[in-house]
């Protein structure tokens, strides 16, 4: 039987009430001058399909939701954004929905600017009874397409990185920035968009940085799970 929700069959799928589904949250918005402006989907992808990998026998993949609350980048052409209150409003109704048929759902989020919503979505879940858990990488690396997200696209998918066209962004601490973020976006500090520097990125980086993410994604699911399987 197929763990990849859009390729399974309905009959397949009667008796799931233990199983989990993970479902990718990403964005489609502008990871400067050097990323694709579907960076977050492909790294919240990639972490669904290595806790799949871990847990075989109980873990479906849904297809991503590539749109996000991506305001901040609102001033650079392609960015898709979906806004906080209507993130929300489909994270709770998709919850519902996949909980109609699996016993437990995880949202995974390639990007920060989900998170509230998200949080919000899962409260009003779990306040419902269904088993829903909100998860997003952790790192203490840079904010937005600089070395991080860079390496870690080298590792998913090096031809979509353009190596030669990475700058050099705003490197200051988020925390120092934050209140031009939050009146302006990402154009009022980066005209590149990136947070960060990508330049120094690698795919060997990039790996560690995966292994990392999936080591929490992991820890984070059977923190949820086995004490309702004990």
């Amino acid at each position: 039987m197929t763990t990849d929700l859009s390729q399974a069959c309905w009959p397949a799928l009667a008796d799931q009430r233990d199983a989990i589904l993970a479902v990718p949250l990403g964005s489609t918005e502008q990871h400067g001058p050097h990323l694709p402006l579907s960076t977050d989907t492909k790294i919240a992808v990639t972490l669904c399909a290595r806790l799949q990998a871990r847990r075989p026998a109980d873990v479906f993949v849904a297809p991503p939701l590539p749109y996000g609350s991506s305001g901040e980048h609102a001033a650079f052409p392609g960015t898709l954004s979906i806004g906080q209150d209507a993130l929300e409003l489909v994270l709770v109704e998709l919850g519902r929905s996949a909980t109609e048929t699996f016993g437990h759902v995880v949202f995974v989020s390639g990007h920060g600017g989900n998170l509230a919503p998200l949080h919000r979505a899962v409260t009003k879940l779990t306040a419902e009874s269904r088993n829903v858990l909100a998860f997003m990488p952790r790192s203490d690396g840079d904010a937005h397409a600089g070395r991080t997200e860079t390496s870690v696209m080298l590792a998913i998918a090096p031809a979509s990185v353009r190596c030669a066209e990475a700058v050099r962004g705003d490197t200051r601490p988020l925390a120092d920035i934050l209140p031009q973020l939050r009146s302006g976006g990402v154009r009022a500090v980066s005209e590149s968009g990136v947070l960060g520097d990508p330049t120094g990125a690698t795919r060997e980086e990039g790996e560690l940085i995966l292994a990392a993410f999936t080591t929490q994604l992991i820890d984070s699911v059977e923190h949820w799970r086995e004490p309702a399987q004990s």
